[in-house]
């Protein structure tokens, strides 16, 4: 390994041992955040976790409930705008994903991820948005999920939206996070995916309504 790849190496090691630890403390302090699993039952790596989007705070606050490193895939869109962005992207080893092309790349960094273990997450709606419509949610989680033969992990979010939502201003409230049972995929091919697609969503609007 090179000296910059030690180097990068090393800060996400740090970076993993501090941030979540750290969201958890703030996110108690400043919004009552509530971390719940109601039956414990979070498998060992690897698996790919799928959550609900309301917030840049999304991200965190999924790294504080799980116990696993997570790789995230990431918009394009997010990197070069801003230096510090950029840092913690980098440092936390995020996959980018441009926009409205086949993106083989990160799919085959992510798989190669899962095949070593490792835990991807993902925000099957794509986006930030207001309120969860299940509608809305991509299949590439639950593709991942059902080509690795892994499970998907359902975290359910309330409460982003109204602390740091797509206005992209800061309030008080509070915020619950749910991380429910792993879900496996039934069959193989296009069913498989589209049914694990549709429990995902189905998951997440109970536990949100």
């Amino acid at each position: 390994m090179t000296a910059d790849g030690e180097d990068s190496s090393r800060r996400e090691r740090v970076a993993w041992a501090v941030v979540p630890p750290l969201s958890r403390g703030l996110g108690r302090l400043a919004w009552h955040l509530k971390i719940t699993t109601p039956t414990g039952r979070i498998p060992q790596p690897p698996y790919v976790v799928a959550a609900n989007h309301h917030s840049f705070l999304d991200p965190f606050l999924v790294a504080a409930a799980l116990p696993a490193k997570t790789r995230f895939l990431g918009l394009q869109d997010l990197f070069g705008n801003h230096r510090l962005v950029d840092f913690a992207l980098d440092t936390f080893d995020v996959i980018p994903l441009s926009r409205g092309v086949v993106p083989l790349g990160p799919v085959r960094t992510a798989l190669r991820h899962l095949d070593e273990g490792g835990v991807v997450g993902l925000f099957p709606e794509g986006t930030r948005h207001w309120e969860f419509e299940q509608s809305r949610a991509k299949h590439g989680a639950a593709w991942l999920a059902t080509r690795s033969d892994v499970p998907i992990v359902p975290v359910a979010i309330s409460g982003s939206e109204g602390v740091l939502g797509v206005d992209n201003k800061l309030h008080t409230g509070r915020i619950e996070v749910v991380v429910g049972d792993p879900l496996h995929a039934t069959g193989s091919g296009r069913p498989a995916v589209e049914d694990l697609t549709r429990r995902w969503g189905a998951w997440v609007t109970d536990t949100l309504h």
